[in-house]
């Protein structure tokens, strides 16, 4: 609990897969994609309740192995065009989560987090008084977008900065996947994870990508060696 609230974590976790079959039990540093957000969610101070929504028998096998609580999608909100708002507004339901609870949407294709990044995370969302939260990453300030095949330049090209001058101000967010924290309340009002007073939390480039192709997966798998390393040096 964190301010006599009760924290909800939600991992959902479909059987299909389009990109890497059986994406979400795919071997990933020795564990179980799925394995590192229910552990991620345990390791918190602050988690209550660790649940993950699947309808696969297999997912379901592993997160029971890992001592999470497995909630049974049933197949019409399990489809390929299903949201994820969907699949959060049934573990709510069915686990009649009260009003004034925390839930955090960790999704299992973002393997990498920081250390003690939930724990950072909820403690803001509360000393902040937001209702939603989300994890970003920054992108490359030199960006470019097409508006209707026209071609829009989102920097000053005549006065092209070095990497070394870029400031904070510079830099545009990805919303990386990761983490998002938000109460019953907002979502059941919006039937939205995001709303209300927006919070974030910035995290470091290593922790930005998600798996959601073979590529993904092994820039994935290098990041996490060179994490390791690097803790090992520190």
């Amino acid at each position: 609990m964190i301010n006599n609230k009760s924290v909800y974590a939600i991992i959902p976790a479909r059987g299909g897969s389009k990109g890497i079959p059986k994406k979400n039990l795919i071997d990933f540093d020795g564990s179980p994609l799925i394995a590192h957000s229910i552990l991620y969610a345990q390791n918190s101070n602050f988690v209550d309740h660790v649940i993950v929504s699947t309808d696969c028998i297999d997912i379901e096998k592993v997160a029971k192995e890992f001592d999470s609580k497995v909630i049974k999608r049933p197949d019409n909100i399990s489809k390929d065009d299903s949201s994820t708002e969907l699949a959060i507004e049934h573990a709510i339901t069915l686990e009649q989560v009260g009003s004034d609870a925390i839930i955090v949407l960790l999704q299992p294709t973002s393997p990498i987090r920081p250390k003690e990044g939930l724990d950072r995370m909820l403690k803001n969302f509360i000393d902040k008084e937001c209702d939603s939260m989300i994890s970003i990453s920054p992108c490359h300030p030199l960006n470019w977008k097409l508006d209707s095949n026209e071609l829009i330049c989102q920097y000053d090209y005549n006065n092209r900065p070095m990497r070394q001058e870029f400031k904070i101000d510079d830099y545009l967010y990805d919303e990386n996947g990761s983490i998002y924290i938000f109460t019953q309340k907002l979502f059941m009002e919006k039937k939205n994870r995001l709303g209300g007073k927006i919070g974030y939390e910035i995290f470091p480039e290593e922790f930005s990508r998600q798996v959601d192709t073979y590529l993904d997966l092994e820039v994935l798998k290098a990041t996490a060696n060179y994490i390791n390393m690097k803790g090992q040096d520190e």
